[in-house]
């Protein structure tokens, strides 16, 4: 059983390095009010945008306040990306335990 496990660590890894590369063309995107926050699949933050409206109003409490939930947002759905990516990939290896 070892032995067969062991095999399978090669062919593993290719799929999961796949899966790691599929996460990071995927995006997901946090808004809360005038600001949005882009994350991928991988869980990195590749973008932020906050309002001209936002900026204008100098309001750095409200602007920090924002931006967390934004970020919050998309955080909560990378994580759901992610952990369908993963449970995908490893039912595709081992279709029979997952």
């Amino acid at each position: 059983m070892l032995n067969k496990l062991m095999s399978q660590m090669g062919p593993m890894k290719e799929i999961m390095d796949q899966t790691k590369k599929k996460l990071d063309t995927i995006t997901v995107k946090g808004e809360t009010e005038g600001v949005e926050v882009y994350v991928n699949g991988n869980r990195r933050v590749t973008d932020i945008k906050i309002s001209q409206s936002l900026m204008d109003d100098g309001d750095k409490e409200a602007l920090e306040e924002l931006l967390q939930a934004a970020l919050n947002k998309a955080l909560t759905s990378a994580d759901s990306v992610n952990e369908m990516e993963n449970a995908s990939a490893m039912r595709s290896f081992m279709p029979g335990m997952f």
